[in-house]
């Protein structure tokens, strides 16, 4: 039995989102005694050395150069380097300061605006039940907002530069690691100078003695660039709004992350507005399943 590519999209999406939520979640705080700032810095410079390593491998160069040549594809890709890093910076931020449930809250908002952005942009359909699932989260996360001490403004900026991201990404045909390769090249310079900061400072944790601190610090290319990829690839082999229901999962796992693993506080309100998302998951899925 053929597997069709929207399948192929829905699984792939579906376990860059648990790696994601679960994975990344664990490792990136556990690497941020080194601070947030630097782990950023690394995790973009490995992700680049990672791409470049593939680019080769898989004789992707030509695809690359191509690229290249494209002024519309360059420029797009250079507000997608931009929106990229933020979320990275938001994320990690988050994670090393015990916001990993209000962080995931970005994560659950990041769904709808996928949604409304395919309708509105890529002219994904909407039924009767999408559209029931979508008011549930809206409900849902106004819910969580109004019931919540703080304003939780690293998750309403996640969910803004992430939904964003994958539109643009949706909207031009690149191959996802290629993309991501010129993504990161755009963004080296920032990188760099941050770089070249953190070493004058002495804040520089990442050296060449600490064998075991130097691979836990590289890791942060593979931790990122393999949810990374599987998701954009299920953007692109299914759409952006099914895929982004199915990242639900991510805020899900950062959700019981939080309270089980890390000890951060989950009140009542959060619980009922976690509920009401994955009834709304569910009717969407389930729709998806009927309609595919």
């Amino acid at each position: 039995m053929k597997v069709s590519n929207f399948t192929k999209g829905i699984i792939s999406s579906s376990a860059g989102s648990f790696f994601w939520g679960f994975f990344g979640t664990i490792y990136f705080q556990y690497i941020s005694f080194i601070g947030f700032f630097e782990v950023v810095v690394h995790r973009s410079i490995w992700t680049l050395v990672i791409l470049i390593i593939t680019t080769t491998f898989f004789n992707k160069w030509e695809i690359f150069k191509k690229i290249l040549l494209d002024k519309k594809k360059l420029i797009i890709l250079f507000i997608t380097s931009l929106l990229i890093l933020s979320n990275w910076t938001l994320w990690i931020y988050a994670v090393s300061n015990d916001k990993i449930i209000d962080a995931s809250f970005g994560y659950f908002i990041f769904p709808i605006l996928s949604v409304f952005l395919g309708y509105l942009f890529l002219k994904e359909k909407l039924n009767k039940k999408r559209i029931i699932s979508i008011t549930l989260v809206i409900i849902s996360s106004s819910y969580l907002l109004l019931n919540v001490s703080s304003i939780p403004w690293a998750g309403f900026g996640m969910a803004f530069f992430w939904s964003s991201y994958n539109l643009l990404r949706k909207k031009i045909h690149v191959e996802t690691d290629i993309g991501l390769l010129i993504e990161s090249l755009f963004i080296l310079p920032i990188v760099a100078i941050a770089l070249y900061f953190i070493i004058n400072t002495n804040n520089n944790d990442f050296n060449l003695i600490n064998i075991n601190l130097a691979f836990l610090i590289i890791l942060a290319g593979p931790m990122t660039l393999i949810p990374l990829f599987l998701y954009v690839k299920g953007v692109e082999l299914s759409g952006l709004g099914p895929s982004g229901m199915i990242f639900f999962i991510t805020p899900t796992a950062q959700f019981l992350l939080g309270f089980f693993y890390f000890n951060e506080p989950f009140s009542d309100q959060k619980f009922i507005s976690f509920i009401l998302m994955w009834i709304a998951v569910f009717i969407y899925l389930k729709d998806l399943y009927e309609n595919n």
